[in-house]
């Protein structure tokens, strides 16, 4: 016979599987009426982690893909508070995400009993607790997931935990999932193309109908524009007229239009914040991007030159000058970071191994990259394309979770494309810290689903990269950077990848590293960490070079 949290847990299980296929388990005692429920059912892909944080990450990873909840089961206390990085990463990026956990009865709360803590309410603003103690609170589960993207189930199970006997496999198997919620509409926007004019492309951005024919600086989340402008020549619209072979040219532009999330670059955020230029936000979600928002009782209240929609009634067309201009300001953009990278005296850097990186994928791969200068590099070195899906926690911008999501990504999109003879390539650009912060996540026990077609890229340079190109980098500074800012660790990364059974290869310059990614893409199988070995030292003066060079 079965314990009466058992029975709670089977109907819990049988209610997951109407809004998930994934499900991340994390060993516990609290969950294990759950976890046994879950793994007793036909109709759900169960994955285990042995730490939460991880688990969540990994999970964000799959759902980024698969675009459906994925939820997480943990045991009671510190367990279910491993879960909140991913769960803020969730809710800026409104990534579905479903954090499953067991807690003690509500007579133990507050009693002093062992792994007990205050679980209701614990993610705060970034989701709302349904609490579970009885099959009649189950209907609850189904409004949260299909009104809601971040979800929290808390369950409180009651000893005994288990029954004498294992659970039989249950009948009843899930074949259509429910929907989960649908996007906001913020309504119709009219907007005078005639006018010089550039699209803004960030994180979460789509293809906005009417908008395809103008010059747009697309981030390397968003979609791939038909008319691309190098976010190096953001700086250049700023400006009334630039000089260009003994010519002058008007370059101001007039209306900026914001797709989605844009966050990477400081040239493109003063863009968008300058008062002078009109400026149109689209987004599909309750969050938008206006950074001239006033200070007001009202979430949308803006200055008189910002207007908010997600859909575009267009009128007129970009003027032929306009598009030369953005033409011309792309290819002095594209130009100027290529010449840099040519320069010897820079040596090898993170930039080189994201070009490197970048110039080796191909039409079908997926490309997950970590926040700091990874993103940053891929955008300066001509992502987006097409045919590469490219992933990133822009969100909340954190490094956290980045090998869990890099190992969700590869599996959900392996699992999408089943059908090929060979497992889609994804590849992975992690920067040394980022990658350290998430070790655990290269942790897959023998049962575990795995990635079958995986390329992780260390950029490393033994510490943070990103603060020598930012003010931290002054030479008026330097004098405590490496202790505050460079944090050099000095790890040896070969052995740590040989201790977790993973093939590791290492490039120690930008043609080795070509070569290393060129044959990967050709023969790689199951998971394959590439260190590449590259300088911090000259971060500051590749980028005064970039921008020296960035001109018509």
């Amino acid at each position: 016979m079965n314990s009466t949290s058992l029975n709670l847990a089977q109907a819990i299980a049988a209610q997951l599987s109407r809004h998930i296929t994934d499900v991340v388990i994390c060993p516990g005692s609290r969950n294990s009426p759950l976890s046994l429920a879950l793994l007793a059912r036909e109709d759900l892909r169960v994955h285990t982690r042995i730490d939460e944080r991880t688990a969540a990450f990994f999970a964000l990873g799959l759902a980024r893909v698969s675009g459906r909840h994925v939820a997480v089961v943990m045991t009671s206390g510190t367990a279910v508070a491993n879960t909140l990085p991913a769960m803020v990463e969730a809710h800026y990026a409104h990534v579905p995400l479903a954090i499953v956990s067991a807690d003690r009865p509500a007579r133990l709360v507050g009693t002093g009993a062992s792994q007990t803590i205050e679980q209701q309410g614990i993610f705060g603003v970034y989701a709302d607790t349904v609490q579970v103690t009885e099959p009649a609170d189950i209907p609850q589960i189904a409004e949260a997931f299909t009104s809601q993207r971040q979800v929290h189930i808390n369950v409180a199970f009651d000893a005994p935990l288990l029954g004498e006997t294992a659970l039989d496999t249950p009948t009843d198997i899930t074949q259509k999932r429910a929907p989960v919620p649908g996007w906001v509409n913020h309504g119709e926007v009219k907007v005078d193309l005639s006018r010089n004019t550039l699209v803004i492309a960030g994180d979460e951005a789509w293809a906005v109908e009417g908008l395809e024919d103008v010059p747009t600086i697309a981030e390397p989340t968003a979609p791939a524009p038909y008319h691309p402008v190098h976010p190096a020549a953001a700086r250049v619209f700023r400006q009334n007229q630039v000089s260009a072979n003994d010519y002058v040219v008007n370059t101001r532009v007039e209306q900026v239009i914001v797709v989605g999330h844009p966050t990477l670059h400081r040239d493109v955020m003063a863009l968008i914040s300058d008062p002078d230029v009109d400026l149109i936000s689209l987004s599909r979600t309750t969050d938008i991007t206006n950074p001239r928002r006033v200070q007001s009782s009202d979430a949308h209240a803006t200055d008189t030159k910002t207007r908010i929609g997600t859909t575009v009634k267009v009128t007129g067309t970009p003027t032929s000058d306009w598009m030369k201009i953005c033409e011309g300001a792309a290819v002095a953009g594209s130009d100027a970071v290529r010449e840099a990278l040519e320069n010897t005296d820079h040596g090898f850097t993170g930039l080189h191994a994201a070009a490197a990186v970048t110039d080796t994928l191909a039409v079908g791969d997926a490309l997950f990259v970590g926040a700091s200068n990874p993103i940053r590099d891929v955008s300066l070195v001509g992502m987006p394309f097409d045919g590469v899906e490219v992933y990133s926690p822009r969100g909340a911008a954190g490094i956290d979770g980045s090998i869990s999501q890099a190992l969700g990504v590869a599996i959900a999109t392996q699992t999408r494309e089943r059908d090929l003879a060979r497992a889609p390539r994804t590849v992975a650009l992690l920067g040394d810290i980022t990658f350290l912060h998430d070790l655990t996540g290269m942790i897959l026990g023998p049962e575990e689903i795995r990635p079958e077609n995986l390329t992780i890229v260390i950029a490393n340079d033994n510490g943070g990269g990103i603060f020598e190109s930012l003010e931290t980098g002054r030479l008026a500074l330097r004098g405590d950077f490496e202790k505050a800012f460079g944090t050099p660790h000095n790890v040896d990364i070969e052995p740590l990848i040989e201790g977790f059974g993973v093939d590791y290869r290492r490039a120690d310059s930008a043609q080795e590293l070509l070569d290393t990614l060129a044959e990967l893409a050709e023969f790689a199988v199951g998971i394959t960490v590439v260190e590449a070995r590259v300088a911090r030292d000259t971060r500051r003066e590749l980028h005064a070079e970039i921008s020296s060079k960035n001109a018509f």
